[in-house]
């Protein structure tokens, strides 16, 4: 977690962000859920409880800031905006297979596209977003099947 804060801080020096004590904290939390992506409802609460005095508008600032600069990936699932940290700083294309159940996010090493602009001639395509979604490994070892998660 060291190594990929301390990148984190490098990547908002060289962009000219300062790093108070509440960004160091939302990095730092950012960095323990690095691994799912987090509601931005629920990033906001945990902010403002560690820094009771901290508005809405800094968290949500904050995060737009750490989204442009590539150091927060960002998500909406059910009109919920989502982030997480970036998992690939290096490749920020990228795609993720998102587990259903617990949330787990594991990067995909290639993007799909040739497939599709294959398909269609004398278009041009100017973005696309891929996620795939389903039960990670640990999920269906546990028994979690997919007609449970229809269920909840």
């Amino acid at each position: 977690m060291a190594e990929s804060l301390n990148a984190a801080v490098a990547v908002l020096r060289k962009n000219k962000l300062k790093l108070t004590k509440q960004r160091h904290a939302l990095l730092e939390f950012l960095l323990t859920n690095q691994s799912h992506y987090t509601d931005v409802v629920t990033v906001d609460a945990y902010m403002r409880t560690e820094f009771p005095g901290m508005s809405h508008n800094t968290v949500y600032r904050n995060l737009k800031e750490f989204e442009e600069v590539g150091i927060v990936e960002q998500n909406t699932e059910q009109e919920r905006a989502r982030v997480k940290y970036q998992c690939d700083a290096q490749h920020s294309h990228h795609h993720h297979f998102i587990c259903q159940n617990c949330g787990k996010v594991t990067e995909l090493q290639m993007c799909p596209m040739a497939f599709f602009t294959d398909q269609l001639p004398g278009c041009e395509v100017t973005g696309h977003s891929f996620e795939l979604y389903g039960l990670c490994a640990e999920c269906k070892t546990a028994g979690v099947t997919t007609e449970s998660l229809a269920k909840n």
